[in-house]
């Protein structure tokens, strides 16, 4: 499904584009693709405040000039307005569910990778948090968010024993937020899926053939 009605400001690097490029695929959805490049820190710019005051990606603009920032939201609108192939649930307790295992991916997993990368990368020095302001990195941070990513996998692994998927029994926005945090954890930080997690690793090889993944 294509439609010029959306435009996706988003980057290749960015975890967070991520998640918002895989919902689409999932969906089948296409739109137009607007990068901003973090590296030559384009977020910052003047054009793309005025977008995005928080000066983070993505941010998906409607046709109206309707400006939709921070992932949930943006998925949130493309659930809602593209309800084919539903990632966010179907009956009221569904997507109660959905979103509650997301919501723990999300706080559990990917917060934690995020917080260990910003802390730790020298070319991140007074950038610790994203957004508008400026925050020094606290090196303590990096040493306790390699315990979080730990209980995350451990967590998971639990979780994964006897359910197919990480929200139920079928694929959901769970698995993507999931996936792109594993990811991240395994470029960012050389910290991948433990060997002997064997669970999550049936799930992540399966979930990782989708074609999706590739967005």
């Amino acid at each position: 499904m294509s439609t010029d009605r959306l435009k996706l400001y988003e980057s290749g690097n960015s975890p967070n584009s991520r998640r918002v490029r895989i919902f689409l695929a999932e969906k089948g959805i296409c739109v137009s693709r607007i990068p901003v490049d973090l590296g030559a820190k384009e977020q910052f710019s003047d054009a793309y405040v005025a977008i995005n005051p928080r000066r983070v990606v993505p941010t998906l603009v409607l046709k109206d000039g309707t400006a939709i920032a921070e992932v949930p939201a943006i998925l949130r609108y493309l659930e809602e307005a593209y309800p084919d192939t539903p990632l966010l649930g179907t009956s009221p307790t569904d997507k109660a569910l959905v979103t509650m295992w997301e919501r723990r991916i999300e706080l559990e997993g990917f917060a934690a990778v995020m917080e260990t990368v910003r802390n730790a990368a020298v070319g991140l020095k007074g950038r610790a948090i994203a957004g508008a302001h400026d925050y020094e990195q606290i090196p303590a941070l990096v040493v306790r968010g390699r315990q979080r990513i730990a209980d995350f996998y451990s967590d998971l692994e639990a979780r994964l024993t006897d359910l197919p998927f990480v929200a139920g029994d079928r694929f959901t926005v769970a698995d993507i937020t999931a996936v792109v945090t594993i990811d991240f954890a395994a470029k960012a930080l050389s910290l991948p899926i433990p060997d002997g997690n064997r669970a999550s690793l049936r799930w992540y090889a399966f979930v990782s053939a989708r074609p999706s993944m590739a967005a």
